[in-house]
């Protein structure tokens, strides 16, 4: 009996462990069993607690693993995460795969609907703005009837009229900007970045007051290459108003890069304004030359006073690539609608109130410039020793 005692108890103990034992593994591999037969949706399972470690920078091998909860045969999978990170990427876009950056844009309209492949029926070459308002309509009528096709029209609104504009078929496929009571130089640093008006080979920044009777933009365009300018005007007609020998118009020839002034106004005859000059009023840039312009303009200086004698720093040699056409010539008729956008203040009209800031800004322009350069000399001069 004793024998027999013992044998059951050792049958219950072996009973017990592997009971143990069993129930453990059932236990383990309960939740993938259940989820199996259960056959629950990937929707059900996608929450997933995952930490986030801000990080300055990474190198293009950087890589985190993660457990994601479902594996392709419903078990548990370590999934690597790789992190990107593209020094040569424009800033702010170095977490992107190159191949998606898209680091320039257009101004090209696009449509709704349809397939966005097929949205372009053309793509302009040129860019031509004018900073209008209203009352100057007719004018700017006349302006645009000169540019084929081949350019895109903006018009940057000073006095917030737009929807008036629409009387004129073109003015229907033209982009409007409208701002109030800003200056053509102020709607160029916000609105034609060079990333943006990077698809022009030339871009018009031209004012609302000017006669085209004898100016045709495809001829222009055509001079412009053949004499490898990158900074241009058409020549002005002489009149009471003309500032600058430099951008009359010389009737016996086709392209002039320089001139002679009244004495002491020019240093040195490569030098702005008997050479490498053009005028702010109807201005034109290549592509790459704007680069360069745009991000020479302050943001504050909206009246552009000075920017004309510092131009030639954008292209070099600037005694040559700077230069007038004349025999696509212009006529400047000095309306003063903008100056009117003033404010009469301590006793000054309106427009003295706008003139007095113009000379205030050539001023600041200029020493600004100047020390900027300086600056940048002397930091060169203390590296080189």
């Amino acid at each position: 009996m004793v024998s027999r005692k013992t044998n059951e108890s050792m049958r219950l103990i072996v009973a017990t462990f592997v009971g143990v034992v069993f129930g453990f593994f059932i236990g383990v591999s309960f939740p993938t069993f259940s989820l199996t037969k259960l056959n629950l949706s990937s929707s059900t399972l996608t929450t997933t607690d995952f930490k986030y470690t801000k990080h300055t920078k990474l190198s293009p091998s950087s890589s985190t693993h993660v457990q994601h909860p479902i594996g392709n045969n419903g078990t548990s999978a370590n999934v690597t995460l790789k992190k990107i990170w593209v020094s040569s990427n424009p800033r702010g876009a170095e977490r992107l795969p190159p191949g998606i950056v898209r680091a320039e844009s257009d101004l090209y309209l696009r449509r709704l609907w349809g397939k966005p492949s097929e949205d372009l029926t053309s793509t302009p070459k040129y860019l031509v703005t004018f900073t209008v308002g209203y009352d100057q309509r007719k004018n700017i009528d006349a302006a645009v009837k000169k540019f084929s096709g081949n350019f895109t029209i903006l018009l940057f609104h000073y006095d917030g009229r737009t929807t008036e504009w629409d009387e004129f078929e073109w003015s229907k496929q033209a982009i409007h900007v409208s701002v109030r009571r800003q200056t053509k130089w102020w709607y160029a640093k916000r609105f034609l970045h060079p990333d943006i008006v990077a698809p022009y080979d030339y871009i018009f920044i031209w004012d609302e007051d000017l006669g085209v009777e004898h100016f045709k933009a495809e001829k222009y365009i055509k001079l412009v290459r053949k004499h490898g300018l990158e900074i241009s005007q058409p020549g002005l007609e002489p009149n009471k108003t003309l500032t600058w020998q430099m951008t009359r118009r010389r009737r016996d020839l086709e392209v002039h890069k320089e001139t002679e002034e009244k004495p002491g106004r020019c240093n040195h005859p490569h030098l702005p304004p008997c050479a490498a000059f053009v005028e702010i009023m109807a201005p034109v840039f290549s592509r790459d030359a704007w680069r360069c312009v745009w991000h020479m303009i302050q943001n504050d200086l909206v009246h552009g006073w000075g920017l004309d004698f510092a131009l030639r720093k954008c292209v070099e040699p600037a005694h040559e690539r700077i230069g007038v056409i004349d025999s696509q010539w212009i006529v400047h008729q000095s309306v003063p609608s903008l100056r009117n956008q003033g404010e009469a203040q301590d006793g000054k009209t309106a427009w003295q109130g706008v003139r007095e800031r113009c000379k205030k800004e050539w001023i600041i322009f200029q020493k600004r410039l100047s020390r900027a350069e300086r600056a940048y000399f002397k930091q060169v001069n203390s590296t080189s020793h």
